[in-house]
C-alpha cells in the first residue's frame, strides 16, 4: 500500500475531539506519518445573526485557533509534526475535501458520534467526496490495534483492503480476520432448497477465496470466515460479529462487487459508515 504520510483530523469543539486527538497521536506513530493537520470549520453564519453585536469586536478565528492549539499540545503525544487549520466555510465537507487535495492527505480521521448527539462532520457525502482513506472513530475508541476484521468480496477493492490490513499487521502484530458476508438472491430462494443453496454458495465462495488469496499474496497470518447475512442485512451482520469478537478495527473498501457477497459495495459501506459503531472503521479508497 502507499505509505500514509499526511493525516487530517476533523475537529468540531465537542467532547469527541479529545478521543480524535489521542487516536491521531497513536495512529501517526504507528504509521510513521510525517505530518498531522487538525482542521476546524467555523460556521459563523449560523450564529452571527443572533450574536452579531457580541461578536463584533472578537476575532473568533484567533480565539478558537488558540483553544485548539492548546488542546492539541496537551493531548497529542506523538513527536510527529502537526498544525491546526481554522477556516470559515458554509460547507464543512467541501472544506475538508479542499484540504485533502491541497495538502495531499492520505488518511482522514473523523468522529463517529452517537446519533443522539448528532453526527458532526460525518456524512455519506463526505464518504463519497474524499479521495483519501477515511478512519471513522467512535467517542470511546481506545488507541490500540490488535484485532482487525477486514471485509472482502474478492474484488480489486478487496485487494486494497487486505493490503492495508497486512501493512497494519506488520506494524502492530495484530490478528487479522478476513470476513465474507453473503446474502442469497431472493429470486433463487423459492426454487432451490435452503440447505442446498447455502451449501452451494459457501462452496463457491470458498473456491473464490482460495484463488483470490493466491493473487493477493498476503504475507502475514490471516484467518477467513464466510457467513450468511442475518435478518438485519450484511452491514449489521458484520458489525455484530466484529463487535462481539472484540475487534478494535474494521477495514472495508469504498466500493466492490460480487454476486453473493455485497460487503464492500458502496451502499453497504455507507451503511456501516453511518452506523453508531463501537469500533473504528477504516474505509479504503
Amino acid at each position: 500500500m502507499t505509505d500514509i504520510k499526511n493525516i487530517l483530523v476533523a475537529l468540531d469543539l465537542s467532547d469527541t475531539d479529545d478521543t480524535l486527538i489521542n487516536y491521531a497521536s497513536f495512529i501517526a506513530d504507528t504509521l510513521q506519518a510525517e505530518k498531522v493537520y487538525f482542521v476546524h470549520n467555523i460556521k459563523k453564519y449560523a450564529i452571527s445573526e443572533l450574536f452579531e453585536e457580541q461578536l463584533r469586536d472578537l476575532n473568533l478565528d484567533e480565539l478558537i485557533g488558540d483553544e485548539l492549539n492548546d488542546k492539541v499540545e496537551a493531548t497529542f503525544k506523538s513527536a510527529v509534526e502537526w498544525e491546526v487549520l481554522i477556516s470559515e466555510d458554509p460547507n464543512s465537507e467541501s472544506l475538508i475535501n479542499y484540504i485533502v487535495n491541497k495538502y495531499q492527505i492520505h488518511l482522514a480521521l473523523i468522529g463517529n458520534k452517537n446519533k443522539s448527539k448528532g453526527i458532526g462532520v460525518v456524512s455519506g457525502k463526505l464518504l463519497r467526496l474524499l479521495k483519501c482513506n477515511i478512519l471513522s472513530i467512535p467517542e470511546d475508541a481506545k488507541p490500540v490495534i490488535s484485532n482487525i476484521w477486514a471485509g472482502t468480496d474478492f474484488s480489486n477493492a478487496s485487494k486494497r483492503v487486505l493490503n492495508v490490513a497486512q501493512h497494519l499487521q506488520r506494524l502492530t502484530s495484530a490478528q487479522v480476520k478476513s470476513l465474507h458476508v453473503y446474502s442469497i438472491p431472493m429470486q433463487f430462494s423459492p426454487y432451490i432448497p435452503k440447505n442446498h443453496l447455502d451449501r452451494k454458495i459457501e462452496n463457491h465462495l470458498n473456491e473464490k477465496y482460495k484463488k483470490f488469496i493466491k493473487k493477493v499474496d498476503y504475507k502475514g497470518e490471516l484467518t477467513n470466515l464466510i457467513t450468511k447475512a442475518k435478518e438485519g442485512g450484511v452491514a449489521e451482520t458484520f458489525r455484530a460479529l466484529a463487535e462481539r469478537s472484540g475487534a478494535d478495527l474494521i477495514i472495508v473498501g469504498a466500493k466492490g462487487g460480487n454476486t453473493f457477497s455485497s460487503l464492500i459495495i458502496g451502499s453497504v459501506t455507507e451503511e456501516l459508515f453511518n452506523q453508531d459503531l463501537q469500533v473504528p472503521l477504516w474505509v479504503v479508497k
